[in-house]
């Protein structure tokens, strides 16, 4: 199957919940992610929310890698979604598990942009 891009969601539990509520850390862990896949990062934007929290993003060529954070239940949602063969988006994922201490994560792939059936556009 030939797609555009591969899309993963993953379900992060079990998470440190220090880790998952600092600002400074979390942005630092995306963007490392992005580093170690060979992504080439075009921008970045967190924000820590009150009384916690943090989401953000790190938009890449590719595509961009996303999280938003509940430290208060030692949980993160995260999305990596690259285009192209050269950036594995399995590597940031597991990445980003690791350095947030998850005790398991629950991913999908998803293929984006494929076409081998005719594209019917819809008007919503």
């Amino acid at each position: 199957m030939n797609a555009l891009g591969r899309h993963i969601l993953a379900e992060i539990y079990g998470c440190d919940s220090d880790i998952l509520d600092n600002l400074e850390l979390i942005e630092d862990i995306m963007v490392q992610s992005a580093i170690v896949t060979g992504a080439e990062i075009r921008e970045v934007a967190f924000h820590k929310f009150s009384p916690q929290g943090v989401s953000g993003v790190v938009v890449i060529s590719e595509s961009h890698i996303t999280i938003h954070t509940w430290p208060e239940l030692g949980y993160a949602a995260v999305d990596v979604f690259t285009c192209g063969d050269n950036v594995n988006p399995w590597d940031a994922c597991n990445y980003i598990a690791k350095m947030l201490k998850a005790k398991n994560m629950t991913a999908t792939e998803v293929k984006r942009g494929v076409f081998e059936k005719p594209v019917k556009v819809v008007n919503f």
